[in-house]
């Protein structure tokens, strides 16, 4: 029987930090799935269609990675997909009480789905998409930070906006 994890998000946008927790995740699941959530009560940069565009791209080369976009609860859409785990990274203990809110929420929604934890490696501990967009915003160096057609992405969309 084949382990799928879903690894949800809203990836706006996708950084290298997001590829290490899926990539790492295909070492503990024969396949994951980044669900690319539609709705999240943000102020998004990239469209929905944008943002899964992107991520397929930087994950073509990952076969054990495939990339979807989802609206409503991610429980229903794990099951839909086949999976038996959620996959979250965590960075710090403020990630932590959110993440444990939204896992046990998800356990009462639906039992036979467990959440799984993957602390972010030190190199990304400080990763944001918020404080990428804020740096790439004013021009600042993200380089090494999102992949590069993500950099590129961004300044597309900062130049479009003007100043």
């Amino acid at each position: 029987m084949e382990r799928v994890a879903v690894y949800p998000g809203t990836f706006d946008p996708f950084t290298n930090g997001h590829l290490d927790i899926a990539v790492r995740a295909t070492k503990l699941f024969d396949r994951v799935i980044i669900g690319v959530a539609e709705e999240n009560y943000k102020d998004n940069l990239f469209s929905l269609e944008e943002r899964v565009s992107l991520v397929r791209e930087v994950v073509k080369g990952y076969d054990r990675i495939a990339v979807t976009g989802f609206f409503g609860l991610l429980v229903d859409f794990a099951v839909a997909n086949g999976a038996i785990a959620v996959v979250r990274g965590l960075r710090a203990v403020s990630d932590f009480e959110y993440e444990f809110q939204m896992s046990l929420m998800n356990k009462k929604l639906r039992e036979d789905i467990e959440t799984v934890f993957l602390m972010t490696s030190s190199e990304y501990a400080f990763l944001s998409s918020r404080i990428i967009k804020q740096i790439a915003s004013l021009n600042g160096c993200i380089d090494g930070l999102v992949p590069p057609l993500v950099e590129a992405a961004l300044r597309r969309k900062f130049a479009s906006k003007g100043p």
